[in-house]
């Protein structure tokens, strides 16, 4: 398995992020999934929910409610719609506004994480999203005095500067030579991962990353900081909404 492919898939969206609709052929089908030859679904990880969106075939429509990973990507088809037999070509469209929306999260956590870990020196301890909410926990033992606000301005800042996002894939030894690339208190990339993708905003954040962004700051729009939660000691939670 590559890091273009997930079994018998060809991952589409890791190579054009703006993709949202192209032809495939079902590999294998059934009400439990869908395997497609080409795929642009985002199948999920890194705290970013898969893609949903639909499959046309024979002038019939299959809704997909989320991917499913094991050996292959099966494409989760809403329960009673109609299976494309194996062997159909098909036209498939991933949701776009959600997608979009989930690309403008992920990338505003990314601002999020850099401005904690240049401003504060915190690493992250876990997050997840929904398109255009999202939380992201840090190993922050103090809360400075107008630190909400600060992080707030801090991030939309670096919005406003409009930094390019670029990603790319390096070799694991390469990828690991570049200082601070893992922002999380644990290395989530498994030790079997030969060629390691970056997601690099450009002088703010640099770091391993599988998920779909925008392709500069002032594209995710405006992170506001909803609220600071404490979860035990040491640990803070950052709840943020993109707008």
């Amino acid at each position: 398995m590559t890091i273009d492919s997930h079994g018998r898939t060809q991952r589409l969206e890791l190579a054009d992020q703006d993709l949202r609709d192209w032809e495939a052929v079902v590999l294998e089908a059934s009400a439990e999934g869908i395997v497609l030859n080409r795929s642009a679904f985002y199948p999920g990880g890194g705290g970013q929910p898969a893609d949903q969106g639909v499959l046309i075939w024979q002038g019939v429509e299959t809704r997909i409610a989320g991917v499913r990973k094991n050996d292959d990507l099966h494409l989760i088809p809403v329960e009673g719609d109609p299976i494309p037999p194996v062997g159909t070509t098909v036209r498939a469209a991933v949701a776009d506004e959600r997608r979009s929306a989930l690309m403008r999260t992920h990338s505003g956590l990314h601002v999020l994480c850099g401005v904690v870990f240049r401003d504060y020196g915190a690493l992250v301890t876990g997050g997840n999203m929904e398109p255009l909410t999202a939380r992201m926990d840090f190993n922050l033992p103090e809360v400075p005095p107008g630190f909400k606000q600060a992080v707030e301005d801090a991030c939309n800042a670096e919005i406003e500067a409009d930094r390019r996002i670029d990603v790319r894939v390096l070799p694991r030894a390469e990828a690991f030579q570049i200082p601070d690339i893992i922002r999380t208190a644990t290395n989530l990339v498994p030790e079997n991962v030969e060629m390691v993708r970056i997601v690099d905003i450009v002088g703010l954040d640099c770091q391993a990353d599988g998920g779909t962004h925008v392709a500069s700051t002032k594209q995710i729009g405006r992170i506001k900081v909803a609220k600071i939660e404490s979860k035990g000691k040491g640990f803070r939670r950052l709840r943020i909404t993109v707008e």
